[in-house]
């Protein structure tokens, strides 16, 4: 039997990358997914395709969840497709790297505004609609919240504040038997990656040199992670950050 039949999940940011993987994961296993999306229309009615094309099943939404009211209608369009929520995957967010000299009010706040006040905003809505059975709510965070790299102070700085929400609000959340946990990957190989030239850097290559497992992450070593502590698998599990990084600690 799938590992999550029966559930619903709400990924954010799932046009792409590392959403899209972990949509198309949870949906393989069996969950009905909203593949939530900012601007990207046809990225995500593509993740949908891929999931129902397997027998799953799946809808796009659109929405930018650092908009009260865009989280509304994201959830108002989940209970009319599916009647519930079982999984929230706060995915959505957006980096920016730049020199100190280069930090404005703007940069600090575009990052803030999605990266944390998003992913807060976004997960007391979906609280309201969980079960008494509880559920899962997987932040994903970054290596650079624990080990921060240059000219990303304020990128840092977002999801350090992820790692220190998901252990607040998974004591929060206990009682509603409602687990919180982070992953934390690494470079990870996305189309985002590719876009600000990191792909093919030397930055990439230190990465991987000082990487046990001489790689850097591809979306479904990220995803797979998901379906696990969206699993029942995970049921003991709360309050957790989990680094995905292939053994990189430094």
């Amino acid at each position: 039997m799938s590992k999550l039949a029966g559930k619903v999940a709400v990924v954010t940011g799932a046009s792409k990358g590392i959403g899209a993987s972990i949509a198309e994961h949870l949906g393989a296993e069996g969950a009905s997914v909203v593949v939530n999306y900012s601007s990207s229309k046809a990225g995500a009615d593509a993740v949908v395709a891929k999931i129902t094309g397997k027998g799953g099943k799946a809808i796009a939404v659109q929405g930018n969840v650092s908009k009260a009211e865009d989280i509304q209608k994201l959830f108002k369009e989940t209970l009319a497709a599916y009647g519930k929520v079982d999984i929230l995957v706060n995915n959505a967010g957006i980096f920016d790297f730049k020199p100190l000299e280069a930090i404005t009010p703007e940069h600090f706040h575009s990052q803030f505004d999605l990266n944390v006040l998003g992913l807060l905003l976004t997960t007391q809505e979906a609280v309201k609609h969980f079960g008494p059975e509880g559920g899962s709510i997987i932040n994903i965070s970054s290596i650079v919240g624990q080990m921060p790299v240059p000219q990303a102070s304020v990128y840092s700085a977002t999801k350090a504040a992820v790692d220190a929400i998901t252990i607040s609000l998974s004591q929060e959340l206990g009682p509603k038997k409602i687990r919180v946990n982070s992953l934390n990957p690494g470079m990870v190989e996305t189309e985002g990656l590719h876009a600000v030239g990191f792909a093919e850097s030397d930055f990439r290559k230190h990465v991987e040199s000082i990487t046990p497992l001489g790689r850097i992450a591809q979306p479904v070593d990220i995803a797979k992670a998901a379906v696990f502590f969206a699993s029942d698998d995970a049921g003991w599990v709360t309050g957790q950050t989990l680094l995905l990084t292939g053994g990189q600690r430094q």
